[in-house]
């Protein structure tokens, strides 16, 4: 099975700031949020866990997995989408004017900002581990969880479930709520 999780939150997702690449911690809210996933989710079995090396997804993580001897490991392919010039933004959900409107709005349509990741290199880089390692474990009978970011999560479902990049959006991910994919 292909498992598939986003980090709890951060004082920039509460003050509606984009992440992205930037390597924001974990809050306290954040925090109790993974460790009330740990014990909602303790029955599912792990085989192996690949994490996005940003502390808040290896964070999550690490809670959520504590004790039960799951090794995480962490690749730069499963960073979140990175935002160039627009990183830091505050009240950026939605967006209102500026080039990450149609990124949310319409996601065909964004064309990346200054120092930004287009869709087809987080489609790349998130499809290329997804081919090389974690699918191949998948279908060996092993039970992989991802912890990452919201974007960098809908890139991974896009490409698992077949979905066009208009309906990149679609499955929406809550803070430490587990989604099966496979």
């Amino acid at each position: 099975m292909l498992y598939i999780m986003r980090h709890g939150t951060t004082d920039w997702n509460v003050a509606r700031k984009l992440q992205g690449g930037t390597d924001i911690p974990l809050n306290g809210q954040g925090r109790t949020k993974a460790r009330e996933a740990a014990k909602r989710y303790a029955d599912v079995h792990f085989d192996l866990c690949y994490c996005s090396p940003l502390s808040r997804a290896k964070e999550t993580a690490e809670i959520l997995l504590e004790g039960r001897g799951v090794q995480i490991i962490c690749d730069d392919r499963l960073t979140e989408m990175r935002f160039g010039v627009c990183e830091g933004e505050e009240d950026s959900f939605p967006a209102k004017d500026g080039p990450m409107k149609a990124f949310f709005a319409a996601p065909q349509d964004y064309i990346p900002p200054k120092g930004a990741e287009s869709f087809a290199q987080l489609f790349s880089r998130t499809g290329e581990i997804l081919e090389q390692v974690i699918l191949p474990l998948v279908k060996s009978g092993k039970d992989v969880l991802i912890v990452g970011h919201g974007a960098m999560n809908c890139a991974v479902t896009c490409i698992v479930k077949g979905l066009p990049l208009e309906k990149f959006w679609s499955a929406g991910f809550e803070s430490c709520k587990l989604n099966r994919l496979i």
